[in-house]
């Protein structure tokens, strides 16, 4: 099973007298991960190295380090941990004392280990794109089960008849909502998985 995290976290350390600070935080997409480094990356550090992994998508950067000494062991952590959809930003603020190419390796994947270790994990759960139509009037109730149930609302288009819901459920829980729904509509609403 793979994780991802709650929230951002944060962890801090000095090693030979250059300070590291590590930021991991949940991502869904490329656009996201970028958008996380830019956000945290300190222009004024001395290195902003970040990997991230979004399901069979992932990328690292070593910002000025020697190749394979930040980016990549900052990736093994995430996937050492069993994580996706993470994005893991390390800044490092040049303290005087070379550390060479295992302590580099070592001090990266080592931060990037520690913040993922005290994180809150939460499992992802794999969803199966439906949808479905419901009058206004049913609306609320629907969402209600749709969140009991850690579905998700990816979409809802309004008409003069009601709303088509776009949504993602985990597979187990397909029959479930569908009778649900069923007993709400009485039998008139229908899920409808997407391609």
């Amino acid at each position: 099973m793979s994780f991802t995290l709650a929230g951002l976290c944060e962890y801090r350390e000095e090693i030979r007298k250059s300070r590291f600070i590590t930021f991991a935080s949940p991502i869904c997409s490329a656009a996201e991960a970028q958008a996380f480094i830019e956000q945290y990356r300190d222009p004024n550090a001395s290195h902003n190295c970040w990997a991230w992994k979004v399901a069979d998508q992932y990328r690292s950067h070593d910002d000025g380090e020697p190749g394979g000494t930040a980016g990549r062991p900052i990736l093994a952590a995430i996937e050492a941990q069993g994580f996706d959809q993470v994005a893991v930003l390390v800044i490092r603020w040049y303290g005087g004392i070379q550390l060479g190419t295992g302590g580099l390796a070592r001090a990266y994947g080592g931060g990037a280990n520690k913040c993922l270790q005290n994180a809150e994990h939460v499992p992802l759960i794999k969803r199966t794109e439906l949808n479905c139509e419901c009058m206004f009037s049913e609306l609320a109730l629907l969402k209600v089960r749709l969140h009991d149930l850690n579905g998700l609302i990816l979409d809802e288009t309004f008409s003069a008849n009601g709303v088509t819901l776009r949504m993602a459920v985990a597979e187990p829980q397909i029959g479930v909502l569908q009778q649900q729904l069923a007993d709400l509509s009485r039998g008139r609403i229908t899920l409808h998985r997407l391609p």
